[in-house]
């Protein structure tokens, strides 16, 4: 499987909450970040996932938001991975941010330049990415 987005984190199922139309899927990355995702029941039985499964969390970087100094802040994203800046790649309109999580994931993200200039990201500071839920894309082998 190749895919364009940036974010494809393997993991395992630990948890599905089943709605009346989405169900909120619990995975946990290797390393034990948690990623919840938002999709729909079809998508749910269509995959096969239960508890236990392995899958795949998929994030386009475009969807993911870096911030700093958010440890008291309170936001209605589910999924918040902080941790250290590992690459920064300037450009004169984007700018993108890798972030080391743990366990040997990087998240990327890409910002405005501007932003990335005001939040003074630079390799080695800490960092913040978060990204909603329903940003998430499921995918199984």
């Amino acid at each position: 499987m190749k895919l364009s987005a940036r974010n494809v984190f393997p993991g395992t199922v630990s948890g599905i909450t089943k709605g009346a139309v989405n169900s909120e899927v619990s995975l946990t990355l290797k390393g034990g970040a948690p990623v919840i995702a938002v999709v729909t029941n079809d998508s749910v039985d269509r995959l096969g996932l239960a508890a236990g499964k392995d899958a795949y969390a998929i994030i386009k970087a475009s969807s993911v938001i870096i911030g700093t100094d958010l440890h008291d802040a309170k936001v209605s994203a589910r999924n918040i991975m902080c941790g250290t800046v590992a690459r920064v790649v300037e450009g004169p309109v984007s700018t993108e941010v890798d972030v080391e999580i743990g366990g040997g994931n990087i998240i990327s993200a890409v910002i405005t330049h501007e932003s990335a200039r005001n939040l003074g990201v630079a390799k080695g500071g800490h960092a913040c990415a978060l990204f909603k839920a329903s940003s998430v894309i499921l995918g199984v082998s």
